[in-house]
This record gives structure tokens, C-alpha cells and sequence, in this order.
């Protein structure tokens, strides 16, 4: 069938022309071809001669030889040169074919068929190349036709698919690939061949024959041209990128294991709580890492036995036992909650004392059997596989230990269900991670919790027992400590008794938490006790506090340096082990604190602070007012002096000492804190035990955050009619008048009983004073809870009670005291020195005498 030939057919890339010579050897006819493979049209070269139309000069005379053979009837074929036309010097090569011919007369005329040489030569080494292209490639290549049949294949492609190149010639993607992918390689043929677009990295999944693997193919796409421009096919090229799948399905699974664990990091032991770490490590396992999975601790973990860790479980090997009690603390599931016998099915454990049927219940106790893979990993710390159960839901199961320093604390397991993969080499170890990271958060938990409970015990000891009294004062007293979660602070309170009715309040906070916290408020507040005892200033209460503080932080202050072995050979720390325990030491025995002395007879308070929050003072009817006292530095800290602030306080008012958690939190800054505090004082004549309730409700103290200690006084002087104070020159009749005062004053105290022991033990005071003392002499009695004497001089030496010999006269009067008085001592006042007795108000009994034993200790 005849058709016409459209451009860009085979003719137009071989460059093949024709011409015609007469017999007269003049070019008669020039085709179109001719015109463009030498650039002449038919009006420059017909009538002309070839020879000189365009050939070289030099082969000119050859050349003519040549046509005259030709038309003397020889055929000729040969490589001719010539001139391109508008290429200046440029020559071309043609291969021109001479047919001899004649014309209507008989005369020897020719035709000459011209191909340009370098035409065939591109066209073979196309042709060469294509063929090492398509034939030598380790690729798959292969050509689909405009009806999406395969038109050619490489070797490499028949590789794959079997047979031979040739044998693939007319099939379909069907032939290769299931319907599932042959569908979408079809679509994609389809799609290539209408828009042009090339489809690169199309990931295919197939079967070859005769294997049983999946193979993964990587496959470009591309729509193949005539020199026309018409789609002719579709170019496939494809990859077998089946152990590059491998690689990368590893690699995201050890990424997905690499997230799993910083997540778990991150989430895992976020809480001291042991069920809520549990629950973070399902959290973090369901469904990132697993379907289902659960917890079990043990009993004795949970209930804080102290007991050995081994003792818990895992190790009892009589028949029957496979381990102690544990308990199902969490589980976690990602199917349908339906289902809930699944997890039964899940665990393969056969757990007594989970009933007949389905797992064991949140929160239920039981034991694993003897020969039970669950037992069986509690046993050795191994992880275990579980059988799957019948019905196929869950075909995969690891039941993993929990080890944290190498003691088992508990079993979780994780099950796969069906369509999921099952556990390999890496999941085990990734589950045994997992298990490991909460153990240990677990174990620390439970450490942790037993080192609060203890810490709580030992600070609630050392706290004032039940309600504190003084003179002068009601006292109600708050301690809240900071809950499981946080660990014990070092805050406390005291109410110390002083002489002469007068009370000290302290409170105090250590920095740190902790039991070595706690221990520290414990040392401290013995220190605050003890220097109380000796009647000091506040501020020199305080800076005796700082030694002692200073010397706890020490290594050979309070406690023993690390470093220094048993048996008697001293092995000097490490620098790094010294720096270590100064950093650790200087964070526990840093501490706040406030020392206040209150004097219910002048109602005056005399304040001391050491880096503590300000005290809050509420006079009736007035706002609250922080006080203006120095806060000076930390305990501990050393180096720099305390300053005294004496305030006097109105009848009524209302005192506060207190520590940071009851006006600190993360929520809002510390002056908010403390403008709360003020303002729930605003009424301070309701009961004190409802003030401290209404301050406690009103702020927002978050707390379980930290410790809140809480101490309110109410100022209560004592009354007029319960002071007698007298002022004595300094003569030997004051002791007669002194005798003389005390006697009328217990008398109008209806205290007859104390006046014979009053009279001599005042004549004993007031004569001391006049005859080691200065000045003027002073004589107090204060009536409260006891009866208090004090004899006031301006004399700096403090009196000592000494043992007399057999042959002094004189020397017995402290010793006299001593025995007499239920208590004596004396203090450093601003002018001088204070001597003070107590003796116990009448009960109504016969007052006890002194012994024969008691009166001949003083000879």
C-alpha cells in the first residue's frame, strides 16, 4: 500500500540523494535530496558539469576519467569528495552508486544514488551504542509499545523473568506482576504515554518465576519519540532494589528503636510513683513498639517490705512455685477494647490466682507456674518467647525481666498480634532496654520511697511535740511536708523556753532534700537548742550557728571524709573525689533562718536573720507588715556579721515566721506570694488555729511542691499585777530590803509556801551581786507557769559555782541555789549581768526538803 513517507523516517538520517548525467555527461536531472545534501539547487547544476559543479580542482582530472568510463556503460562505485557548500574549505565524503543507463535514443547516459558518509557513520555508531546500551546493561531494560506490549528486552531483564530477550517480544505486565501491581504499573504505562511526563523510582513488588522471594524493583519510566516527534513507546529501565529495601526497612526500624528509646529516656521515671512508671513504659511501648503488653511487680516491692530483694520472688524453686506473689500494676492494649480476653490469649502465662478465665486484673495479686515461661524469666533474667495462643490472634510474645543492678523487680511483656511482624534479634534487645530503663527507675523509686518515709520520720522526731506553750504567748504551729513525688526538705520550727519567761521562735529552712537534709535540720536545730541554753543575743546565736554549719559542711566537720579505708592506713581522697563531696555538702548544710527572743514583760521581740524571708507582723485593726530585719547571709556561708532589730509588739498582734513553700511556687513570683500572705492575715483576732487554717486554704501553695513550716504567736504580756520589779542602791541593807520585797510580793501572790526558799535564795543573789558585782542592783519576780526571780548588776563576770573547802566560811550561796530552785543560771545583758532562779508554783503538796546527802554536798 502506497503512503507517503513523514519527515524524520529513515531516509532523511541516511541522507540519501539522487542525480542523473546525459550522454553528453552534463548533469539532466537534480532531486530535491541532491539540492540539500550539496547545497545546490537544480538552476546552479543542471546542464553543468558534475565534475566541476562540486568536486575538488585537484581530483578534477580523475574525476572525468570517471565519467567517461561510466558512460562508456561501466558501473562504478566509490567515495567521492566534494565541496560543502557555504562550509568555506570544509570538504564531505558521498558514496555515490553509477548505474549506467540510456536514454529514448540509445545514448549511455547514468543514475547516480548519493549517501553522505558521515550520515552512515553516526547511524552505525548509533546503532552500536544502542545495542551496548540496551543489550550490555545490568539493568532491566525493556520497550513497551504504543499497545503497552513489550517491543524489545535486554538480556539482563530475561534474567529476572526467564527465557530468552526475544521471548518476551508481545507480552503484558500481567505476564510479570501480580494484578495488584500490574494494575498500577499499567496506569502509570498510560499515564507516561499521554502527558510525556517521565515517572521516576516507581516501586514495584513481584514474585520472578521460580522463586518463592519478594522482590523489590525501583523503575523509570519514559515516552519514546520517532524523529518526527511521534510517541512511538514507553522506555522501562529497572533496578532490583531488593537488599536496599532490606537496608532501609532496618535502618528505619533501628530508627524507630533509637526514638522509642529517647522517648522512653525522656518519659520513663518522670515520677517517683511505682504504678506511674509502669504506666510510662507502656506509654512508650504501646503502640510504637507493641500491640499489648502489661506489668507485674512484685508484692513485696510494692508493699515495702525490707526484706531482701531476693527474697521477692524469682528464686523459690519448690514444686509447684515458679515465683512470689506479684501484681498486675498496668496494661496496655492498641486493639479493640472488646476484646478484652485477647490479653489472656496474649500473655501464654497461665497466672494462678487470675481466675479461670482471662488475664490478671489491674491491681490483682498472682504467681506464675513453675515451668512458665513468664517463671521461667523471672528465674534467670533471661528474656523468654511465648507461645501464641490457638486462635491466632497473637502470634508473638516477649516476656522480658525487669533488672535494675542486677536484682529482678518485676516482668512485662509485649505481644504482637496478627498482621504484625514478629519479634526479631533487634526487638528482643530493644525490649530489653525498655525493661531495664524502668527497672531502674522503678528500683530508684522504691529506694527513694523508703529513703522519704525515713527522712519524714526522722524530721517529724526532731519537730516540737504537740502544741508548744510560753509566757505571754499563744502559739499555733503548722508543718506540711512535700508528698512522695518531691523529696523531704530541711524545714523546721522550734519554741524554746528561756529564762525569765522569755520565749525564742526559730525557723529555719537547710537547702537540699533528702534524708542528709533532714540529718542536717537535725544537727542544726540541736545547735539552735544548745546555744539557746546558753542565753546568747540572737545575732550571736546566729554566728555561733554559722560555725557550726560551716564545720558540718567540712569533711572534718560533721562527718568522716571519704577516702580513708578501714585498718588503719589513711589513703588520701581524690581531687575530684573532694571537690565532688565539698559541692555535694556545701548544697545540704546551707541553710536560712530567722531567731527571735520575746520578752513578755516588755512585750519587745528582738529579731536575727540569716538569709530567711522577713517575719509578718498583724497589729489589730493595722494591714500585715513584713518587718524590716537585715536578712544577712545564709548559714554556712561565713564572713559576714548578723545585725539585731528590736521591735516592740502590741497587745494582740499577731507574729508569723514561715518558710519559702508556703509563698513560692513555679506559678508566680515571690512578691505576689508574700502580698497573699499579708492579706490572708487580715483578720488576726479570730482563733489562731483558724488563722493558720484560713492561710493555708487561702494561698496557693501547690503543696506537695516543697515543705511549708508555718509558726503564728499571738502577743499576750504578761500582766502588770505579775511583775515585781524593784531597783536596790548598792548597800548591805539592800539584801534585808530585798528579803523584805520578795516576802510582801509572794505574800499578795498568795505563793506563802515559796517565801522561806524565795527569802533565802534572794539574800544569796542579792548578796553575790554586792560583793562581786557594780552598780546599781536590780530585782525582778515574774509569775507565770513558774515563779521567776532575777537580780540584775552592771558586773560583767558571770558567777561559777564551785565546790568550797572544809575551812572556808563562805562560797556555798550557788550551791545553795542549785539545790533549791528547780533551775538558775544567768546571761550577758547590755549594762551588765542577770542571776535568775525558777522555782514550781505550789500544787498543794507539802514542799519536799532537802536531804541530809543534798545539805552535806555543799561541805
Amino acid at each position: 500500500m502506497w503512503q507517503s513517507s513523514p519527515p524524520g523516517s529513515i531516509y532523511d538520517y541516511i541522507r540519501v540523494a539522487s542525480f542523473s548525467i546525459g550522454a553528453d555527461g552534463l548533469i539532466e536531472q537534480w532531486s530535491r535530496r541532491a539540492a540539500g545534501l550539496f547545497g545546490m539547487s537544480s538552476a546552479e547544476v543542471v546542464g553543468r558539469d558534475p565534475v566541476e559543479a562540486f568536486m575538488p580542482a585537484e581530483l578534477r582530472p580523475d574525476a572525468h576519467r570517471a565519467v567517461s568510463e561510466i558512460l562508456d556503460g561501466k558501473e562504478w562505485t566509490g567515495l567521492v569528495p566534494f565541496r560543502i557548500p557555504g562550509e568555506n574549505a570544509v570538504r564531505g565524503l558521498a558514496e555515490i552508486y553509477v548505474m549506467p543507463s540510456e536514454t529514448e535514443t540509445g545514448e549511455r547516459a547514468a543514475l547516480c544514488i548519493v549517501v553522505d558518509v558521515r550520515a552512515l557513520r553516526r547511524i552505525e555508531t548509533d546503532l552500536a551504542a544502542s545495542q551496548a546500551i540496551f543489550g550490555q546493561s545490568p539493568f532491566g531494560f525493556v520497550l513497551f509499545g504504543t499497545d503497552f506490549t513489550v517491543v524489545r528486552a535486554n538480556k539482563r531483564f530475561a534474567t529476572v523473568f526467564g527465557g530468552e530477550a526475544d521471548d518476551h517480544r508481545g507480552r503484558t505486565v500481567d505476564d510479570y506482576l501480580a494484578r495488584p501491581e500490574a494494575e498500577r504499573l499499567s496506569s502509570t504505562l498510560r499515564r507516561v504515554l499521554e502527558t510525556g511526563d517521565a515517572v521516576t523510582d516507581l516501586q514495584l513488588v513481584g514474585t520472578p518465576p521460580g522463586t518463592t522471594g519478594r522482590r523489590h524493583w525501583s523503575m523509570n519510566l519514559y515516552r519514546v519519540h520517532s524523529g518526527a516527534g511521534r510517541p512511538v513507546g514507553i522506555a522501562g529501565l529497572a533496578t532490583d532494589v531488593t537488599q536496599r529495601h532490606i537496608a532501609a526497612r532496618e535502618a528505619a526500624s533501628a530508627r524507630r528503636n533509637l526514638a522509642l528509646l529517647n522517648e522512653a529516656s525522656a518519659r520513663i521515671g518522670n515520677s517517683l510513683d511505682l504504678e506511674t512508671t509502669a504506666r510510662e513504659l507502656l506509654d512508650v511501648a504501646v503502640p510504637g513498639f507493641c500491640d499489648l503488653a502489661s506489668v507485674d511487680l512484685y508484692q513485696g516491692l510494692l508493699t515495702g517490705e525490707e526484706a531482701s530483694p531476693a527474697s521477692w520472688g524469682g528464686h523459690h524453686q519448690e514444686s509447684g512455685t515458679g515465683s512470689a506473689e506479684l501484681r498486675r500494676v498496668a496494661h496496655a492494649s492498641a486493639v479493640s477494647d472488646a476484646l478484652p480476653e485477647v490479653f489472656a490469649a496474649g500473655t501464654g502465662s497461665g497466672a494462678e490466682g487470675a481466675g479461670d478465665t482471662g488475664p490478671p486484673a489491674l491491681g490483682s495479686v498472682h504467681r506464675y507456674p513453675f515451668h512458665s515461661p513468664c517463671a521461667v524469666a523471672l528465674r534467670t533474667g533471661r528474656v523468654e518467647d511465648v507461645p501464641g495462643d490457638e486462635r491466632g490472634f497473637v502470634h508473638s510474645t516477649l516476656a522480658v525481666p525487669m533488672v535494675a543492678h542486677d536484682v529482678v523487680v518485676g516482668l512485662v511483656q509485649f505481644s504482637r498480634t496478627k498482621g504484625s511482624e514478629s519479634f526479631g534479634e533487634r526487638d528482643r534487645a530493644l525490649a530489653t532496654e525498655l525493661a531495664a530503663r524502668a527497672a531502674v527507675c522503678i528500683d530508684n523509686a522504691r529506694l527513694y520511697r523508703r529513703e522519704h518515709e525515713r527522712a519524714l520520720i526522722l524530721q517529724r522526731s526532731l519537730l516540737p511535740p504537740g502544741d508548744p506553750e510560753a509566757a505571754g504567748l499563744d502559739i499555733a504551729c503548722r508543718y506540711l511536708p512535700g508528698n512522695t513525688a518531691t523529696e523531704v526538705g530541711g524545714d523546721w520550727f522550734d519554741v524554746i523556753e528561756l529564762p525569765g519567761h522569755r520565749t525564742a521562735l526559730v525557723v529555719g529552712d537547710v537547702m537540699g532534700r533528702g534524708l542528709r537534709a533532714a540529718v542536717a535540720m537535725g544537727e542544726l536545730r540541736t545547735a539552735v537548742r544548745t546555744l539557746a541554753l546558753l542565753d546568747l543575743e540572737p545575732a550571736e546565736v546566729l554566728s555561733a550557728l554559722d560555725e557550726v554549719a560551716r564545720g558540718l559542711g567540712t569533711p572534718g566537720g560533721g562527718e568522716r571524709s571519704d577516702g580513708f579505708g578501714a585498718g588503719g592506713g589513711a589513703q588520701w581522697p581524690s581531687r575530684a573525689a573532694h571537690k565532688s563531696r565539698e559541692a555535694d555538702l556545701s548544697e545540704v548544710y546551707l541553710a536560712t533562718c530567722v531567731y527571735a527572743v520575746y520578752d513578755p514583760v516588755t512585750r519587745r521581740c528582738t529579731f536575727a536573720n540569716a538569709g530567711h524571708l522577713p517575719p509578718v507582723v498583724a497589729e489589730p485593726g493595722e494591714p500585715a507588715l513584713l518587718l524590716d530585719v537585715p536578712p544577712g547571709m545564709p548559714l554556712g556561708v561565713g564572713g559576714e556579721p548578723f545585725e539585731e532589730v528590736e521591735v516592740e509588739l502590741k497587745e494582740g498582734a499577731l507574729l508569723a515566721l514561715y518558710t519559702d513553700g508556703l509563698v513560692e511556687s513555679r506559678d508566680h513570683p515571690l512578691d505576689e506570694g508574700l502580698d497573699a500572705f499579708r492579706q490572708a492575715l487580715a483578720e488576726p483576732s479570730q482563733p489562731l488555729e483558724d488563722v493558720c487554717d484560713h492561710v493555708l486554704t487561702t494561698l496557693d501553695t501547690r503543696h506537695g511542691e516543697d515543705d511549708i513550716a508555718l509558726l503564728m504567736a499571738r502577743i499576750q504580756g504578761l500582766a502588770p499585777d505579775a511583775v515585781g520589779d524593784w531597783r536596790l542602791p548598792r548597800e548591805l541593807r539592800s539584801v534585808g530590803r530585798a528579803r523584805e520585797l520578795a516576802r510582801e510580793q509572794l505574800t499578795a501572790w498568795d505563793l506563802d509556801d515559796l517565801v522561806d526558799t524565795t527569802e533565802l535564795l534572794v539574800s544569796e543573789l542579792v548578796t553575790n551581786a554586792l560583793r562581786y558585782g557594780e552598780g546599781e542592783i536590780r530585782l525582778r519576780l515574774l509569775r507565770d507557769r513558774t515563779l521567776v526571780c532575777e537580780v540584775w548588776d552592771a558586773g560583767l563576770v558571770q558567777p561559777r559555782r564551785r565546790r568550797a573547802r572544809d575551812t572556808d566560811e563562805g562560797g556555798r550561796g550557788l550551791q545553795l541555789v542549785g539545790l533549791l530552785s528547780a533551775a538558775w543560771g544567768s546571761r550577758r545583758t547590755p549594762r551588765g549581768k542577770t542571776v535568775w532562779f525558777e522555782l514550781a508554783l505550789p500544787d498543794g503538796a507539802p514542799a519536799a526538803e532537802l536531804s541530809v546527802e543534798q545539805l552535806l554536798s555543799m561541805y
